[in-house]
């Protein structure tokens, strides 16, 4: 059994890289949409009483934002972990590793799950209050509730941070493992 040489690894990361890249581009599009067709004050019916909003085109672009914006980020986290908890590579490389690029590493994969624990938070309000809120049901407790105008691009700029920031610590500590498999066969 051959095994695969280290550029072979490396193209085999980039193509998944460019996957999860396209991913979170797409769902990136996806809140940017959902943005622009969302209701407005226009769409709400109130009889003085009670209030009605249809539902909105949103309500499906938001799903579609969130399920690619999850498949996105297990992407990125699978090759993070991958290369990072990899076990042919030896203890003393990991001690060093994780001494010289833990803190940029563990920057990146803090700020790219607490903004994508935000970015899921807003699309997962804004998603719900899309849906149709009939007369004395409403969102909540029988009122209605409009998505406040900029709550979609706010979770679109919010995914874009996720998935760079994702990808950019599973790059970076793809690259070490990459540097030093090559420098270990030279050498």
């Amino acid at each position: 059994m051959e095994i695969p040489s280290p550029r072979c690894k490396f193209s085999l990361i980039i193509i998944f890289f460019i996957i999860s890249l396209s991913l979170g581009f797409v769902s990136f599009i996806f809140c940017i949409a959902a943005e622009l067709v969302r209701n407005k004050e226009d769409d709400l019916r109130w009889n003085g009483k009670l209030c009605y909003l249809p539902t909105s085109p949103s309500f499906g672009l938001g799903i579609a934002a969130l399920v690619t914006l999850f498949i996105a980020h297990i992407i990125g986290n699978t090759m993070m972990f991958k290369s990072s908890c990899s076990s042919k590579i030896p203890a003393l490389a990991k001690i060093l590793w994780f001494i010289s690029c833990a803190e940029i590493t563990k920057s990146k994969v803090m700020f790219g799950r607490l903004s994508f624990g935000i970015a899921v938070i807003l699309l997962i309000a804004a998603t719900s209050m899309s849906r149709r809120q009939v007369y004395g049901m409403g969102w909540l407790n029988g009122e209605c509730y409009l998505v406040k105008g900029g709550t979609y691009a706010g979770s679109a700029i919010l995914v874009l941070l996720t998935i760079g920031s994702i990808n950019a610590s599973a790059f970076s500590t793809s690259q070490f493992h990459l540097t030093n498999k090559i420098h270990k066969q030279m050498g």
